[in-house]
């Protein structure tokens, strides 16, 4: 039986599938980031996934919708997040291809087995402790801040769950891009794609996209910067696809 809404949340169109998902203005709803990351991840046939912090459960839905993967799921530690992210799945349809475990990413490859994914993604906290404006709702806080898991958790817990060759996608910011390769590496993830996002052409970057393989060798490739806006303030033609394809 699929749940209403709850008091205070709400259903927004997702543009794919006619999947929608339930958010709640109050809580940590998703944003461009964790469209571009679901873009920017691939799920090939017979291929199992996995997304680490999945909040409300939007980037397993939006793989779902554009690849026919094996499997589908998302981790999530907090309670409320994962309910709802439940809630989406069966709203959608999709209880057959994608289960939500309210738990911890640290524990994944004990719940899973370790080598259990083939593709692993991530959005993780972006902020430090005490670094920045840290929300006074304890949902915000987590979802923003490296309160329950910082990039070296991430790692090392990607390292475990994904077989040898496989890959992890993240979205994060240009600011810490050293402190995630050097992450990613001290766990044996090799970066090996990365590509920056700006709001404008000419402009300084506010996210990152990399890839790293489980056991890959070294060699990074650049691709060509991401651009959100036209000269007009408008959707680029790229991001438009992303979400409306």
């Amino acid at each position: 039986m699929i749940m209403p809404l709850k008091d205070g949340e709400r259903l927004d169109d997702l543009h794919r599938n006619g999947y929608k998902i339930i958010q709640h203005p109050k809580g940590f709803c998703f944003g461009m980031d964790a469209v571009l990351l679901a873009a920017f991840a691939k799920v090939h046939k017979n291929e199992n996934h996995m997304d680490f912090c999945c909040g409300n459960g939007v980037v397993p839905i939006l793989l779902a919708a554009r690849y026919a993967g094996a499997s589908f799921y998302g981790m999530e530690i907090q309670e409320q997040p994962a309910e709802m992210a439940k809630r989406s799945v069966a709203l959608n349809g999709l209880c057959d291809k994608i289960s939500i475990i309210h738990g911890d990413i640290k524990e994944a490859a004990d719940i899973f087995g370790h080598g259990s994914f083939d593709v692993i993604t991530v959005n993780p906290p972006y902020m430090p402790p005490g670094s920045g404006f840290e929300n006074e709702s304890t949902e915000m806080a987590i979802a923003r801040h490296e309160l329950k898991c910082n990039l070296d958790d991430v790692a090392l817990a990607a390292s475990k769950a994904l077989r040898y060759g496989g890959r992890l996608y993240m979205v994060h910011r240009p600011g810490r891009l050293a402190d995630i390769i050097c992450a990613l590496r001290d766990h044996g993830l090799e970066p090996k794609i990365l590509r920056f996002a700006q709001p404008r052409a000419g402009g300084a970057p506010n996210m990152l996209l990399i890839m790293a393989i489980r056991g890959g060798k070294p060699h990074l490739n650049m691709e060509p910067p991401l651009i959100i806006y036209d000269s007009k303030g408008v959707y680029t033609q790229e991001v438009r696809e992303l979400y409306y394809e």
